[in-house]
């Protein structure tokens, strides 16, 4: 069994602005990963223990033989973040096997941070 550890990427926000990220999934060997029967998730959250959680659009796009995962935020949805500190996130892949249980492999983690908005 080959394990991987995610991908470590800290990125920043614009608050009050659409988010749109793809992320490509490659093998150890340089092909696209087969998303087939993968679903994805992603949260962010001001620290690991916060109650509340921003769930982005997390979407597998057709074909999922090419290995993407799309993440989305609306404006609404950044509107809201306080710029003052960090966020954290996480992006996971999951399927189920062919015993009914599901498999999660988390992607890719890091730190967000959020640039104030003056339009608004």
């Amino acid at each position: 069994v080959l394990m991987t550890m995610a991908t470590y990427e800290d990125f920043t926000i614009d608050q009050g602005a659409d988010l749109a990220l793809q992320i490509e999934l490659v093998n150890p060997d340089g092909s696209k990963k087969d998303l087939t029967g993968y679903f994805a998730s992603a949260k962010m959250k001001k620290t690991y223990r916060s109650e509340e959680s921003i769930d982005f659009t997390a979407v597998i796009p057709d074909p999922a033989l090419e290995g993407v995962v799309t993440l989305s935020l609306t404006n609404l949805q950044t509107d809201t973040l306080s710029t003052r500190g960090r966020y954290v996130y996480d992006v996971e892949i999951a399927f189920v096997d062919e015993e009914g249980h599901t498999i999660i492999e988390r992607i890719l983690e890091g730190k967000i941070k959020v640039n104030p908005s003056v339009t608004r």
